[in-house]
């Protein structure tokens, strides 16, 4: 029998892949300077350019004149003219639809009876509140920019899918105008 032992990895000699001064000092550089110079190209980057959102124009000369010039009396509408009104389906469908249609951000989902049971017996009043103030994540009108008189007829049109029996609301009087006397 023999006196050698079976060599174990530990007992071999280890070499690593620096092999010369030389190759240490660039190893060392390298480990220092790549990561500067990553960090430096990454500031850069984001302090430079302007990333808005894909096919807006938020930030356009053209779109800021917009929301920063005068607004005129004659250029706002108050009260919308009920023959050009828009129906409470027509509005659903342009801006309620968003959330209503899917049940999003906990709103109501359109149609869903035990959804809008609990906001049904709050009353008509307190629901075309909270669709002209907001409520919770809705903002006021839903983020749209419909008349109030619209926006009830929406409510009205929500909530008797959803089970209600509301009435149509009543056409808005303009200002200033009379009724008829006797």
């Amino acid at each position: 029998m023999s006196d050698a032992q079976p060599s174990t990895p530990h007992d071999e000699p280890h070499e690593g892949p620096i092999k010369t001064p030389k190759q240490l000092a660039l190893a060392v550089a390298f480990a220092l300077l790549v990561p500067i110079f990553v960090i430096i190209l990454l500031a850069v980057n984001v302090t430079t350019s302007t990333n808005p959102a894909a096919g807006s124009d938020v930030l356009g000369d053209e779109a800021v004149a917009r929301r920063i010039q005068r607004v005129s009396y004659a250029e706002l509408k108050v009260v919308a003219d009920p023959a050009t009104a828009k129906t409470g389906e027509e509005v659903y469908t342009a801006q309620c639809s968003a959330c209503h249609a899917a049940g999003t951000l906990g709103s109501p989902k359109f149609g869903d009876a035990a959804a809008w049971a609990p906001r049904i017996k709050t009353g008509y009043p307190a629901l075309l509140n909270s669709a002209l103030k907001g409520k919770n994540a809705m903002s006021a009108q839903g983020g749209g920019a419909h008349s109030d008189y619209e926006i009830a007829r929406a409510v009205v049109y929500m909530a008797n899918k959803g089970g209600a029996k509301f009435a149509e609301p009543a056409v808005p009087v303009a200002a200033g105008a009379s009724a008829a006397k006797p």
